[in-house]
C-alpha cells in the first residue's frame, strides 16, 4: 500500500498540505476587514493548521520508538485543541499589541486557531497512519483511510484557487502572473511525476498533462471578458474549500466501495477476520490496497476500482508460533508496537548463533528490492534465548542510521 521513500516524520499528511489548507480557510472565512488585520488572520489560520506537528520529537529523539510513543498525541487531540487555540491567540495578541499591528480580537483569533488545528486533526485522521485524536481519554489511533499521506490532488485543489485569486487581484500584472504560475505548476507536476516514478508508484504521463491543462484553464480562462477580476479572493477561496470538501467526500465514497470489496472477499472465503481495512494508494482515489488480519497471517490486495472483477488477494502467513515469538510478544516495546500496528505479519528465523523475530506492518509497502517493509520491528535472541537486541530493522523506514532499542536491565532472563 504505502510506497516508502520518505523519512519517518513524513508518514503523515504533509505539512505543505496542512499549511495550504489553513491559508485557504483563512482567506475564505477570516480575511475581511483591514488589509493588515486580514494578513494576521490568514497567518493565524496557517499557523494553526501546521501547529499540531510541533510534537515531532521523533525527529530529534534518540528513542527509536518516539514516533509511536509521542507523535500524534495531545497536539492532535480534540481535548488539547481549545487550550492550544487560546494560547496561540494570547501570544498573537501580545505580539501584535507590542508591535502595534492591527489584529482580530482575542475571541476571533481563538476561533481562527481552533479552526486551523481542527483541520489538521481531521486531515490526519483521514490518513492510514492514524491519529490519537481522543487523547488523553484513549490512545486508540483513529484512521479513516480516506486519503493517502501525500495527496497531490488535494494539495492542488487547495492551492490553485489561492493562486487564481492572486493572479486576478492586479489587472496590470495578471497575464504575466498567469503565465508564470502555469509554468511553475507544470514543472512541479513533472517533478511529482518523476518522484512518483522513482518511488515505484508512477502515474500515467497523461495525468500530468491533464493537470497542466486544468491549471492553464483556471489561470487563463477568467481573463475572458475580464470576468475573473470581478471575483473576490474570498469567493475564489470559498470555492476552493467547497472543492476540497467535495474531493474528500469522493475519497470517502471510494473507500466505502473498497471496503465492500474486501468484506465480500472475506465472506466468500469464510475468513475469520480479526481486522479488516481498505488503504488508499497513490496516485489516485481509484487505487486501493485491501488488507485482512487473521489469526495466522495477513491477506493483501492492490487494485483499481475501475476494474469490476474481484480483487486478487495474496496471503502472507505468520511463521509457526514458537517460544521465541511468545517471549518477544511479552516485551513492553513489542506491546507498544502491536498497539500501533494494524496488519502485522510475524516472521521467525535463525541467524548465525541466534534467533530473530520480526513484526512487519503490511499497512505500508517498501518497493525497493531486498529491503524490509516500513515499520518492521525486530527482536534478536542469542543462543541461550536472551534478548540481545531489538528495534526497527535497518532501512525499514528508509533511514540508514536507525538505532536499536537496547535490552533493559532485567531482560537477561528472557
Amino acid at each position: 500500500m504505502f510506497s516508502a521513500g520518505f523519512k519517518c516524520p513524513l508518514l503523515e499528511m504533509d505539512p505543505l498540505t496542512h499549511g495550504i489548507t489553513g491559508a485557504l480557510l483563512g482567506k475564505a472565512f477570516f480575511s475581511k476587514g483591514e488589509k493588515v488585520e486580514a494578513r494576521v488572520a490568514i497567518f493565524a489560520a496557517t499557523l494553526g493548521a501546521v501547529f499540531s506537528d510541533v510534537d515531532v520529537v521523533d525527529a530529534i529523539s534518540r528513542d527509536p520508538l518516539a514516533i509511536v510513543k509521542y507523535h500524534r498525541g495531545i497536539t492532535h487531540a480534540f481535548f488539547g485543541l481549545p487550550f492550544f487555540a487560546v494560547g496561540l491567540a494570547a501570544l498573537t495578541r501580545w505580539v501584535t499589541r507590542r508591535w502595534k499591528i492591527p489584529s482580530p480580537s482575542f475571541a476571533v483569533l481563538t476561533l481562527i486557531y481552533g479552526v486551523g488545528i481542527l483541520s489538521h486533526i481531521l486531515l490526519d485522521g483521514m490518513t492510514s497512519f492514524g491519529t490519537r485524536m481522543w487523547t488523553p481519554f484513549s490512545q486508540q489511533r483513529v484512521a479513516w483511510d480516506w486519503l493517502f499521506i501525500i495527496d497531490l490532488t488535494l494539495t492542488s485543489i487547495g492551492l490553485l484557487p489561492q493562486l487564481t485569486a492572486w493572479i486576478y487581484h492586479d489587472r496590470s500584472k495578471s497575464l504575466l502572473r498567469a503565465a508564470a504560475m502555469w509554468v511553475l505548476f507544470t514543472l512541479a507536476t513533472a517533478g511529482a511525476w518523476e518522484v512518483a516514478r522513482a518511488a515505484r508508484s508512477p502515474f500515467h504521463i497523461w495525468v500530468a498533462v491533464a493537470a497542466s491543462a486544468i491549471a492553464a484553464l483556471l489561470f487563463f480562462a477568467p481573463a475572458i471578458r475580464s470576468w475573473g477580476f470581478g471575483v473576490s479572493r474570498i469567493a475564489w477561496c470559498q470555492a476552493g474549500v467547497l472543492a476540497m470538501v467535495a474531493y474528500i467526500g469522493a475519497c470517502g465514497i471510494a473507500h466505502h466501495e473498497a471496503v465492500k470489496r474486501v468484506e465480500n472477499f472475506a465472506a466468500a472465503n469464510h475468513i475469520a477476520v480479526r481486522r479488516i481495512g481498505a488503504i488508499p494508494v497513490p496516485p489516485s482515489l481509484l487505487d486501493w490496497g485491501d488488507a485482512i488480519r487473521t489469526s495466522d497471517g495477513v491477506y493483501e490486495s492492490r487494485y483499481d476500482l475501475r476494474n469490476p472483477n474481484p480483487p486478487p488477494f495474496r496471503f502472507f502467513p505468520d511463521s509457526p508460533p514458537d517460544a521465541f515469538t511468545t517471549r518477544a510478544l511479552e516485551l513492553p516495546e513489542v506491546h507498544l508496537y502491536w498497539h500501533f500496528a494494524r496488519f502485522p505479519v510475524i516472521r521467525t528465523f535463525t541467524q548465525r548463533d541466534g534467533h530473530v523475530v520480526t513484526f512487519g506492518e503490511n499497512r505500508f509497502v517498501n518497493r525497493r528490492k531486498g529491503q524490509p517493509q516500513p515499520f518492521t520491528y525486530s527482536v534478536v535472541f542469542n543462543a541461550a534465548g536472551k534478548v540481545i537486541e531489538q528495534g526497527w530493522m535497518r532501512n525499514g523506514m528508509m533511514d540508514q542510521q536507525m538505532e536499536k532499542v537496547a535490552p533493559r536491565t532485567g531482560d537477561s532472563t528472557r
